[in-house]
């Protein structure tokens, strides 16, 4: 009887050591428990289960003679496929997909296979033709996000910057996707996805330029890394007149450094010049374009006019010159003004939070995938963080980034302060932060200034 008590006792106590593993840490939980359960199943029961979602095909003539000499019927043939091989966040097999077979077949059935398997979710992504990738994640991994690694960070201009459901990681990479709209009601975590791109870019040697027609509340924590900041759209109109003249200036540069000399080697953007030569990236943030934009008079309609035209120059030149833009904002559309649905054409990359009403996740994800806008609007508000990212491709994805606080966030564009590059054109906008007294902290916090354009 003692040594019954003592077993159900240790069986107690190693299911609430598991309980706690898989609550506190599901990546141990999953290597011990949860890849092997889900690979005995998948192994145990795979012929059976793409024979009951409709992934098989008939067998060979050769098979079925060969099945009728035995006596035999020959059973259905499901796809070949790889031993299932673990990762991060769950499984992943390769299968080579028979005649007559496509992946959207398979990505119909991702859901019943989902549920065959005990797996969390199922992904399918074709690799070349006549094979695709199935995922398995073994849990929910957008429950609990954690900062990337390091050793993700590898290209200049390219952040990790939410990792999404499948288990990969959303890469922000300027160079392939130049800009981007990021769309968010209030609490929705807009906030949160911007301090993670500003930190990861103030440790690069990149111009950040941040127009906040809010006065300067949203951008202005990050002001000791800034080249440049507006607060008013009168700023705004000045900062946007100079940053048309420095795209202007960088084409310039790239004509007369690529027909100088006879070795000299043609390029049409910024990264094709000498590295010497080569003008440092800036990336123009604008948040709450919506405030930007407001007009209650004639005159304001015209400057409205006039810094739509600005943006949409900077957004179809701007790459090859260097310039990025980020446009944030709680609601995009037409009301804006003229040149609104041109400016959102020019931004490919999509990132759609929870939002107050479908107009927007239809104006930020509708042109790339309607199913995409839908998603969108189911995002639980008990959920911030989590968005739909979309690109041009059509592609798209839920996601959610590692939360970082605004103190945090501003520690790091303080430490990182000197990288600020030399612009004179900029100049005229550098935020005046005061010095940090030598005693310590106060609770108050300081608030960054700007200088008159006449300075």
């Amino acid at each position: 009887m003692t040594d019954v008590v003592w077993a159900v006792g240790l069986a107690l106590l190693v299911a609430a050591v598991l309980a706690v593993v898989r609550r506190r840490a599901p990546v141990v939980f999953w290597w011990l428990v949860g890849y092997p359960a889900v690979t005995l199943r998948v192994l145990a029961t795979y012929r059976a289960t793409m024979d009951a979602c409709g992934l098989t095909v008939p067998a060979s003539a050769m098979r079925q003679a060969t099945a009728r000499m035995v006596g035999r019927q020959a059973a259905p043939v499901p796809p070949r496929r790889s031993l299932p091989l673990p990762t991060g966040s769950g499984l992943v097999m390769r299968l080579r997909m028979a005649a007559g077979q496509a992946p959207e077949d398979f990505a119909a059935s991702a859901d019943r296979l989902r549920h065959a398997w005990g797996a969390h979710a199922v992904h399918v992504r074709p690799t070349k033709p006549g094979r695709l990738e199935l995922r398995l994640v073994g849990w929910d991994v957008l429950a609990d996000v954690r900062p990337a690694r390091r050793w993700l960070r590898t290209e200049p201009l390219s952040l990790p910057l939410a990792l999404r459901e499948d288990g990969h990681w959303h890469v922000r990479d300027f160079r392939t996707v130049p800009h981007e709209l990021i769309l968010g009601a209030t609490q929705s975590g807009k906030s949160v996805y911007l301090r993670n791109l500003l930190c990861g870019l103030a440790r690069q040697p990149v111009a950040l330029v941040g127009i906040d027609c809010k006065w300067g509340v949203e951008l202005a924590p990050f002001a000791p890394r800034l080249s440049a900041l507006a607060d008013t759209p009168d700023r705004a109109n000045d900062l946007l007149d100079v940053l048309v003249e420095e795209m202007e200036a960088r084409f310039r540069l790239i004509g007369m450094t690529g027909g100088a000399g006879p070795d000299a080697v043609l390029t049409s953007d910024v990264w094709g010049l000498p590295e010497k030569a080569r003008p440092v990236p800036v990336v123009v943030v604008v948040d709450e374009i919506a405030e930007l934009f407001l007009a209650a008079n004639k005159e304001d309609e015209k400057r409205r006019d006039a810094m739509v035209t600005k943006l949409i120059r900077l957004a179809q030149l701007g790459r090859a010159a260097g310039i990025y833009l980020e446009v944030c904002g709680q609601r995009f559309g037409a009301e804006l003004g003229k040149g609104a649905t041109m400016l959102r054409a020019q931004l490919t990359g999509r990132i759609c939070h929870r939002v107050n009403d479908e107009t927007s996740a239809n104006m930020a994800l509708g042109d790339i995938a309607p199913e995409a806008a839908l998603a969108a609007t189911s995002i639980p508000a008990e959920r911030p963080g989590v968005a739909v990212v979309g690109d041009s491709s059509g592609g798209w994805s839920r996601v959610r980034s590692p939360h970082l606080t605004l103190d945090d966030a501003a520690a790091v564009c303080r430490d990182t302060s000197g990288l600020i590059p030399e612009l004179p054109r900029l100049d005229a906008f550098r935020p005046v932060v005061a010095p940090e007294p030598a005693g310590p902290p106060s609770a108050a916090p300081v608030t960054p200034t700007t200088r008159p354009v006449t300075e």
